[in-house]
């Protein structure tokens, strides 16, 4: 993004965390100065700002939520640092939307198996019409067992970067509304693993309430673990990252009319959204 006589530019939250100065390496080969313009530890996030004359072309935003399972994607990164700059991996979307949970909160992100390592972060998961549909973040080498695995790699989707590249942009941080739940979409979850999760509602689409914070919004509004969010502001959900863009149209203090599913049973609630 190209405005107000500065470039934008979007990265990982964790490539920049605790630095003291930083530069961006241009394609020319010319190495300039950079200003962090905003971070999200939540989502992973960082903006950056460079003079706008550095500035010659800019990437645009795809669709995330239009991606489908085997699509062709390509990642653009510097693996292992900048002797392997604008390294370009080809691969598929393995899933479009996976809900993981890191040590600090939950997160949907696209799945691919195009080739992404340390130094890949932050660079942008490209489709074939080269729009950006995704901002690489990190990769799963090792599942909890110990068992190593490959073509594993992450990325946070488009649309969901563009909600917190403008809020970043405009106030220089997140200040996050939330209902005070865990959750898990049901549309990326097979049905054989739904009893393992201890999950025995029958519909496909929907957020699934794993578990809701004591004393929180969504407890003091009536909302029970095991409910399904079926809709928020009279718009269905049916993945995390939609529950998200509903909720961050709003402000800390809104109330936010909420349909769960319990036990078959349609129900609507009042939640005054808390911050994060």
């Amino acid at each position: 993004m190209k405005s107000n006589g500065k470039g934008y530019i979007v990265t990982n939250n964790h490539v920049v965390s605790g630095s003291d100065a930083i530069q961006v390496l241009l394609a020319n080969g010319k190495t300039v100065n950079a200003k962090i313009v905003g971070t999200d530890s939540a989502t992973d996030l960082a903006v950056l700002s460079i003079d706008a004359k550095y500035v010659t072309q800019t990437a645009e935003f795809g669709d995330s939520k239009s991606l489908q399972a085997g699509q062709s994607v390509i990642a653009v990164g510097s693996p292992l640092g900048s002797e392997y700059a604008s390294t370009v991996t080809q691969g598929i979307i393995s899933a479009p939307s996976r809900t993981i949970t890191t040590s600090s909160n939950q997160q949907t992100v696209i799945q691919t198996d195009a080739a992404i390592n340390p130094g890949n972060s932050g660079g942008a998961l490209v489709n074939s019409a080269g729009q950006v549909i995704g901002i690489n973040s990190m990769k799963l080498s090792q599942s909890s067992d110990g068992t190593s695995v490959e073509g594993m790699g992450f990325a946070i989707p488009s649309n969901e970067v563009v909600t917190i590249v403008n809020q970043l942009v405009k106030n220089g941080k997140i200040t996050r509304p939330q209902l005070g739940i865990r959750v898990i979409a049901l549309n990326g979850i097979p049905s054989a693993y739904r009893s393992r999760l201890g999950i025995h509602s029958s519909l496909k689409n929907g957020i699934y309430v794993d578990s809701v914070s004591k004393n929180g919004s969504a407890a003091r509004a009536g909302m029970k673990a095991k409910d399904v969010i079926t809709k928020v502001d009279g718009k269905s959900v049916s993945d995390v990252a939609s529950l998200h863009s509903i909720l961050y149209n709003h402000k800390v203090g809104d109330t936010v009319n909420v349909t769960v599913n319990r036990n078959g049973r349609d129900i609507t609630m009042k939640v005054k959204l808390e911050g994060n």
